[in-house]
């Protein structure tokens, strides 16, 4: 989804590497705490060494949520990342995310308009009292806020079974996007098969199912995907272990189920790092996730080898777009006072998208989950895990 923006000014665009690192250098020293910088593990080596924190999307904004005595919240991500720091922050506070066409095509697949037809149609088929939508992290503010409104949770890659858990305990059906691969992979973990999933494709009259189809399944997952993760293939696994019979094999669960399914390990990015880490020093581990990340811990642990599951892999074309260029641009504007590409989430849509983070806090934390949370009269801030 491309967005319009002020055209990034010649004087950015031809300065040299050298002359980006003083400029975001000089504005960073003079914006001193008032400013805080977040670079998703995604980023290029560029920017991410001008972050004030890394991590995965949720927890970038839960740092963000600590920092109230941040003015300027610089999110090194994409939209729907910046979405959840402005929904988790304070209203003294700006997030800002420096090129406004740093998108995700995943949370692009499923949008407020297509879930909600999604909905009403199932509705005609189905009791939708025993459907609990799911949404994953990846996804923009109005279906967190839509799933807070209609009784169900996000989840992310790594509390994404235990949010499950919970949905059935609630309903008899799940509705998750917008990422089915996770869902799949999620609800293979948990026991379910192939034959209690549908997928819904948003393209067709009735997600391009029968009334039977929608009536026999457990999980309906959306037609969505992430399209660094979907090019990771089992021919790529057969080609690592021919080459290195004992390497490690770690994927992400947003590749396909063939893949996950014959890796040695599957999990989050936070896993993955973890996973690297405790490999044996000599291992050889093949990483099935977004090539920045696996270039920084090939080059931040050299006593292992660290390599691409797939050789020729592409970075996330919507997560390169935030470059030094755009970053020196943003921070010398807030030097002068100017908030240029901030991200502001309507207070309807943060109340609700709220009352959908805090059920999968209150779901990953042990806590009472209510049924139902008017957030006009529950004014719970969400505790930071």
């Amino acid at each position: 989804m491309l967005r319009l923006q002020t055209p990034l000014p010649e004087r950015y665009r031809d300065a040299s590497a050298a002359e980006l690192d003083a400029m975001i250098g000089a504005a960073k020293a003079t914006l001193g705490e008032r400013l805080f910088i977040l670079g998703h593990h995604y980023q290029r080596d560029e920017v991410m060494k001008w972050a004030d924190a890394r991590g995965d999307s949720y927890r970038l904004s839960v740092l963000a949520q600590e920092r109230p005595d941040a003015d300027y919240i610089v999110f090194c991500g994409v939209h729907f990342m910046a979405e959840s720091a402005d929904i988790l922050t304070g209203d003294h506070q700006a997030v800002v995310l420096p090129d406004l066409n740093a998108g995700c095509s995943m949370a692009d697949m499923a949008d407020l308009d297509s879930v909600t037809e999604a909905w009403d149609a199932l509705g005609e088929v189905i009791d939708t009292s025993e459907l609990v939508p799911i949404t994953y992290m990846n996804s923009s503010a109005a279906l967190k806020a839509f799933v807070g409104e209609h009784g169900g949770a996000v989840c992310t890659s790594t509390n994404a079974r235990e949010i499950l858990e919970w949905a059935f305990t609630r309903g008899r059906k799940v509705l998750f996007f917008p990422d089915q691969h996770l869902g799949r992979n999620t609800g293979i973990a948990m026991g379910y098969t192939h034959d209690d999933m549908r997928v819904w494709n948003p393209r067709f009259e009735l997600g391009g199912l029968t009334e039977d189809d929608v009536r026999q399944a457990t999980f309906l997952l959306w037609k969505g995907h992430c399209s660094v993760h979907q090019r990771f293939t089992p021919a790529h696994v057969a080609a690592f272990r021919a080459q290195h019979p004992d390497g490690i094999v770690v994927a992400h669960p947003e590749c396909a189920h063939e893949v996950c399914s014959i890796a040695d390990e599957v999990g989050s990015t936070d896993y993955i790092i973890k996973a690297v880490a405790a490999a044996p020093v000599g291992a050889t581990i093949a990483i099935g996730t977004e090539i920045h990340l696996v270039n920084r811990l090939a080059a931040e642990t050299p006593d292992k080898t660290v390599v691409s599951l797939d050789p020729l892999v592409c970075p996330c074309s919507t997560m390169f777009r935030i470059d030094g260029p755009h970053l020196a641009w943003v921070l010398e504007n807030l030097v002068d006072g100017r908030v240029i590409n901030q991200i502001s989430v309507d207070p309807v849509t943060t109340e609700w998208a709220k009352v959908a983070l805090q059920r999968m806090l209150d779901i990953t934390q042990g806590n009472p989950v209510a049924e139902v949370r008017n957030p006009a009269t529950d004014s719970r801030a969400l505790p930071v895990s």
